[in-house]
């Protein structure tokens, strides 16, 4: 088995270094391919990304569910590892993946807690162990082989907001899907720069309109709406 992490950017300069050192460090092997899609970001995310060791790929066009696509696309791994460039990732991804893929589960998440000592946030990770579509999310990261990518042709690029939840509900349809037991790190900056409130609202409000299924350029007004971003 060969891993490909493939992480989405736009303004990611901040996190990305971070990301790429973490990965390598718990790749002892220096065998995982590490693809970064950037969506010619302004901030120097490409040049700081291909410093750290990442490939870098120019995203033909922007979004995180076309940027996936496409680094999937490139990837040479025959199981994909979708990273959202802010997310710590834990120390053992590596076997725990392969593990997983060998046991027969072909797609998965980890659980997660936040880099926060916030504490409601703790109720939020605390949802992260179970199986509820609202209890997942693209921080936790996803892992799926490339045959049921490939099956279920991908991302679904009419989503430019909830492109995570409809495709695990896709998955869950075909295969397996694990939680994996163990934590990453997600950054809280989101809580940080809006009330816990304030953000549980505007989820809420994006997984109403998603399960009526209303138009994905729509979610996506509503909810940047309903929040303050940086």
């Amino acid at each position: 088995m060969r891993l490909s992490v493939i992480i989405p950017t736009y303004n990611e300069a901040a996190t990305i270094s971070s990301l790429i050192r973490q990965l390598r460090q718990y790749d002892p092997g220096q065998e995982v391919e590490v693809l970064v899609v950037d969506a010619n970001s302004p901030d120097g995310t490409a040049e700081l990304a291909q410093q750290a060791g990442a490939t870098v790929l120019c995203a033909p066009s922007a979004g995180r569910a076309a940027q996936m696509n496409y680094g999937a696309q490139q990837a040479t791994g025959n199981i994909l590892y979708f990273v959202h460039a802010d997310v710590g990732i834990h120390p053992d991804y590596v076997s725990t993946i392969e593990q997983a893929v060998a046991q027969g589960y072909e797609a998965g998440c980890y659980r997660f807690r936040f880099a926060s000592p916030h504490p409601l946030l703790r109720i939020n990770s605390f949802g992260t162990r179970f199986q509820g579509i609202m209890s997942r999310g693209g921080d936790q990261t996803l892992f799926i082989t490339r045959d049921l990518f490939q099956r279920l042709q991908g991302f679904d690029e009419q989503y430019v907001i909830m492109e995570d939840f409809d495709i695990i509900q896709r998955i869950r349809r075909q295969a397996r899907f694990l939680i994996v037991p163990k934590d990453v790190i997600v950054s809280a900056r989101k809580y940080e720069t809006n009330s816990w409130l304030r953000v549980q609202l505007a989820n809420l409000t994006a997984f109403s309109l998603f399960f009526l299924k209303v138009a994905p350029t729509r979610i996506a007004r509503t909810y940047k709406a309903m929040l303050n971003y940086r």
